[in-house]
C-alpha cells in the first residue's frame, strides 16, 4: 500500500540476497520464458503430479447447517474510516470438550449504531454431531457487541476447559470457560481490559517462558480517535482515483502486547519489558505462533501493514528480539514493506524446518517463505508458485492438506478492503473468489481454484477462516467470516479416501491445552521410497485474526499405519507412541501416553 526507497542487493538480507542472485544467474542460461515457467506456473496449468481430477470439493453448507447470522462490519457501499474495513475472525472450537467442532462468530457495527437490543453481537454455535449447528450465544452468556476483531483459544487457568479471548476496538475480552456450557467476562479481574481505547486484531495464547501457565499476545493496528482521524476527503485518500478511507500509512500505528499469566487467573503486561514493543513493526494484524528456529522456545510471527512484518524470536529469558529482517520474511523479494494480512506456517517440503505463508495486498502477490534452517528463510514466493495472481487482496490463510496426502497444501481468502472499487473496472471486485493451491510435492504448488467447487471459486467479500473437521468425517473444512454478510462454511467432501490420523494434547507439567507441543510423525507411504516425516504444533491463534481447531491433524495417504510419533512437550517431556492405526483421534496425556481413542471413517 505504501512506497519505499529502493534498496540496493548488498542491502538486503543474506537469504533474499541469494535469492535474487540465484534468479539472475539462471535468467542468464535459460529463455526468458522458461524462467517464467519455472517461476510462475499458469494458473489453471495441471502439474506433473496434480492429475486432471482434483477429487475434492468445497460445498459451502452453511445455511443448510444452521449458520444463519450475519456478519455487521462498516458501510456496505463506501466507509468513512480503516476502521470499517478489516473485518472480524472466527473460530473452530470445541468449547464443551464434547470431540465436535463448534463455531465462534466474531462481529462487527457501524458508525451510526443500532436501536437498543438489535446491534449485533458475537455468536457461538453448537455443533449438534449432524452436520447442523445450535446458536447458543445467550446461553453461553456471550452475547456482546461492539468493534470486534479477533480471536483465540486456550486454557489459560488449566482447569480443562479452553477459554475465549476475543480482541476489540476498544477493550478486549478474556471469558473463563466454566465447563457447564457458560463463559464469565473476567477480563477485568485478569488485568487485560485496559485503560484506554486500543485496536487489537491478532491474538495468541503462548507459553513463552515454559512455566506451564499460558500467557496471552495481542497484535494492535492503529492508535485511532474517530474524533481526529482523517476522513476521505480531507486528504483527498484516493486509491486509484476514487476516494477511500485514509490509512494506515500517515496515521499512527500501535505496540503489540505481551501478559505474562501469574499463575492465579491474572495477567501482567511485560511487553516493554520482554521487547515486544522494540520491533520495527506497526499496523499489526495477523499473529503466528511456532518454534520457527527449532530450539524449543515459542517465538512469533506478526504480518504487518504497509510496514516490515515481525519475527519476535524467543531468547530464553523472558524476552524477544524482532529478527524478522535478518531472517529474510520480513519484505517482499525485492526489498519492500508489505501490507501483510494473515500468516500461517507448516513445514510444506518435509525437511524439518517450518515455512510461512503471508496474504498481502491487491497488486502484490501472496509470500511464501522456505525454512533453510536455524530460524532464516527465503523466498520462494515466485518459484513456489504463489506469484501469478496480484489482482487478489488476501485476508484469512492456512496451510492445510485438503486431500490428506501428507503434504500442506494453501487456501487463501480473498476480498478487496474498500466496496468503493466496485466502481473501477480493471479491480478484481469487493467480493473475490479464494485461492487453492495443491502441493506438488516438489517444493511447488499449483492453482486448482476452479477445479474445486462452488466454496472456493465463487466470490466473497471474506477476512478471517478457521481450519478444522466439523463433521469428524476424517478431511478438513473451513469456516470463512464474511464483511456484510453470511458466514461460510465449507465442507470437504472427498473421493481421495486417504488415511489421516490426530492428536489431542493433554498437559500436565505443560498447559493443560498442550499448546506449542510439537508432534512429529512418521510414516512410510506405498508411493514413496523415503520415510515420510511431517511435523506441526498445537497453536492458539493464526491466519487472519482467526483460531484453528487445536487438535493436529496429519494425513498419511495410503499408509496403513502410523509407525512413531513424538510429542515434545513445553516442558521439555518427550513422549513417543508407534504403531498406530489411522483414521482416528488419539488423546495424548504428557508423561502418560494415549489416554483415549476415538475412531471415524475416512469415507464421506
Amino acid at each position: 500500500m505504501i512506497g519505499s526507497p529502493r534498496r540496493s542487493l548488498n542491502s538486503l538480507p543474506s537469504s533474499r540476497r541469494s535469492f535474487l542472485q540465484s534468479l539472475c544467474r539462471t535468467a542468464l542460461v535459460l529463455p526468458f520464458a522458461d524462467v517464467l515457467s519455472l517461476a510462475v506456473p499458469l494458473p489453471g496449468q495441471v502439474g506433473k503430479n496434480a492429475g486432471d481430477s482434483l477429487g475434492v470439493e468445497f460445498l459451502d453448507v452453511a445455511q443448510s447447517a444452521g449458520l444463519k447470522a450475519v456478519t455487521i462490519f462498516g458501510g456496505e457501499h463506501k466507509n468513512k474510516y480503516l476502521l470499517e474495513t478489516t473485518g472480524c475472525g472466527v473460530a473452530f472450537y470445541d468449547y464443551d470438550n464434547d470431540g465436535w467442532l463448534d463455531i465462534f462468530l466474531v462481529n462487527g457495527t457501524r458508525l451510526e449504531g443500532f436501536p437498543a437490543g438489535q446491534e449485533p453481537v458475537n455468536h457461538l454455535f453448537k455443533n449438534n454431531r449432524d452436520g447442523t449447528f445450535t446458536d447458543v450465544t445467550d446461553k453461553a452468556g456471550l452475547r456482546r457487541s461492539g468493534w470486534g476483531q479477533g480471536c483465540c483459544v486456550g486454557d489459560y487457568d488449566n482447569d480443562g476447559n479452553d477459554d475465549l479471548f476475543v480482541t476489540y476496538y476498544g477493550k478486549n475480552v478474556l471469558y473463563h470457560n466454566n465447563g457447564n456450557g457458560t463463559f464469565a467476562d473476567v477480563s477485568e479481574k485478569a488485568g487485560i481490559a485496559g485503560k484506554r481505547t486500543r485496536w487489537g486484531t491478532g491474538c495468541a495464547f503462548v507459553d513463552y517462558d515454559r512455566d506451564g501457565h499460558l500467557d496471552i499476545f495481542v497484535a494492535n493496528y492503529l492508535d485511532l480517535d474517530l474524533k481526529t482521524a482523517p476522513v476521505p476527503e480531507s486528504g483527498p485518500c484516493l486509491y486509484k482515483g476514487i476516494m477511500v478511507a485514509c490509512g494506515p500509512p500517515g496515521m499512527q500505528g500501535d505496540t503489540d502486547i505481551l501478559y505474562h499469566n501469574n499463575g492465579d487467573g491474572t495477567f501482567t503486561d511485560v511487553s516493554e519489558a520482554a521487547g515486544i514493543t522494540k520491533g520495527v513493526g506497526t499496523y499489526g494484524l495477523g499473529v503466528c505462533v511456532a518454534d520457527f528456529d527449532n530450539d524449543g522456545w515459542p517465538d512469533i510471527y506478526v504480518a504487518n501493514d504497509s510496514m516490515p512484518s515481525a519475527l519476535y524470536q524467543n531468547k530464553h529469558n523472558g524476552k524477544f528480539e524482532d529478527v524478522a529482517v535478518d531472517a529474510g520474511c520480513a519484505f517482499s523479494p525485492d526489498g519492500k514493506p508489505q501490507a501483510g494480512m494473515g500468516v500461517s506456517t507448516a513445514d510444506y517440503d518435509l525437511d524439518g524446518n517450518l515455512d510461512i505463508v503471508k496474504t498481502n495486498f491487491a497488486g502484490d502477490t501472496p509470500s511464501l517463505y522456505h525454512g533453510i534452517g536455524k530460524g532464516n528463510f527465503e523466498d520462494n514466493t515466485f518459484i513456489g508458485g504463489l506469484g501469478a495472481h496480484t489482482k487478489f487482496l488476501g485476508w484469512g490463510c492456512g496451510f492445510f492438506d485438503y486431500d490428506n496426502d501428507g503434504w500442506p497444501d494453501i487456501l487463501i481468502c480473498n476480498g478487496h478492503v474498500y466496496p468503493e472499487v466496485e466502481q473501477l473496472k480493471t479491480e478484481a471486485g469487493y467480493p473475490q473468489q479464494k485461492l487453492l493451491y495443491k502441493n506438488l510435492r516438489n517444493g511447488k504448488f499449483e492453482d486448482v481454484s476452479l477445479k474445486a467447487g462452488t466454496g472456493i471459486s465463487a466470490p466473497i467479500a471474506a477476512r478471517g477462516a478457521a481450519f478444522g473437521d466439523f463433521d469428524n468425517d476424517g478431511d478438513l473444512d473451513v469456516v470463512v467470516n464474511t464483511v456484510n454478510g453470511p458466514p461460510q462454511l465449507l465442507r470437504c467432501d472427498s473421493k481421495v479416501n486417504n488415511n489421516w490420523i490426530k492428536f489431542k494434547t493433554v498437559g500436565t507439567k505443560s498447559n493443560r491445552s498442550g499448546i506449542g507441543t510439537r508432534i512429529r510423525c512418521t510414516t512410510h507411504p506405498t508411493d514413496e521410497p523415503k520415510p515420510h516425516v511431517q511435523i506441526d504444533e498445537v497453536r492458539s491463534g493464526g491466519g487472519y485474526i482467526s483460531q484453528n481447531d487445536l487438535r493436529v491433524h496429519f494425513g498419511i495417504g495410503k499408509a496403513t499405519k502410523v509407525d512413531v510419533v513424538e510429542l515434545f512437550w513445553p516442558s521439555g517431556q518427550v513422549d513417543t507412541l508407534k504403531d498406530l492405526k489411522p483414521n482416528q483421534v488419539y488423546v495424548v496425556q504428557e508423561g502418560k501416553g494415549v489416554i483415549n481413542t476415538i475412531a471415524f471413517s475416512a469415507k464421506k
